[in-house]
């Protein structure tokens, strides 16, 4: 479960969030929305200790994300923007390296990378080095190495960016286990389709600010919108009704 209490952000002069609070639970998949330079990968940074917040306070699993940073990433899974894989690595290798930084010994190493290799349908290029991948290949790998030591929580910042028809199905059906098996799914996303089909609870942020959250049918009744984009358009633009 990720708690976020008043969490408030600073880079000089420039107030990057203000008070932003909401919870992304257990067996539920929470979307985090808004528009680019909302705050939503400032947020993320902070929950994955690689920012720390001015103000507030951030929880993962009971774990302060301030005092206790370790105890925070032994329980998180966390896709960035990014997928910074080691180029001169195969993807099997970059998989392996991340499980051996979380303690996985060599059976249990194995296993789940292997496991992984097979759900993500990378079994054509696990042994070549990753210079030479595709955007849908690393974002894979990279999806790969987060889940290999079974993290309770996950963060997946914009997952189907660069992904085909077939890896997007994949994918969103791999989210869907995640949640069956009791994880804490946390993503950002402008895809509205993914969030439609996906969320099941949503929190819109605009300029550093929660300004609209709750389960899909909650956002479209505060909105007074009749789909999902919509709501994020009149929410995120200020057009939510008082």
């Amino acid at each position: 479960m990720i708690r976020v209490e008043s969490l408030g952000k600073q880079f000089g002069a420039v107030q990057a969030l203000h008070d932003v609070s909401f919870e992304a639970h257990d067996g539920r998949i929470t979307g985090l929305l808004g528009h680019n330079g909302a705050g939503k990968s400032t947020t993320l940074r902070i929950l994955s200790t690689v920012l720390r917040p001015s103000t507030g306070r951030a929880i993962v699993d009971g774990h302060d994300c301030v005092e206790q940073p370790l105890q925070v990433r032994r329980s998180l899974g966390v896709l960035p923007h990014a997928s910074g894989l080691y180029g001169h690595l195969t993807g099997r290798e970059n998989i392996r390296y991340y499980g051996k930084l979380h303690g996985l010994q060599s059976a249990e190493l194995d296993r789940m990378t292997n496991e992984l290799i097979e759900r993500l349908a990378l079994g054509a290029v696990a042994d070549r080095r990753a210079k030479g991948y595709s955007q849908g290949e690393r974002l894979k790998v990279a999806l790969a190495r987060a889940l290999v030591h079974q993290p309770r929580t996950i963060i997946l910042d914009e997952p189907t960016n660069g992904l085909d028809v077939n890896a997007v199905r994949m994918l969103r059906e791999l989210i869907r286990q995640l949640r069956a098996a009791n994880r804490c799914v946390l993503f950002s996303s402008h895809v509205m389709q993914e969030v439609a089909a996906l969320c099941d609870d949503i929190v819109i942020i605009a300029h550093g600010r929660v300004v609209v959250r709750g389960t899909p049918a909650e956002i479209l009744a505060t909105t007074g919108a009749a789909d999902l984009e919509e709501a994020f358009v009149r929410a995120a633009d200020g057009g939510v009704p008082a």
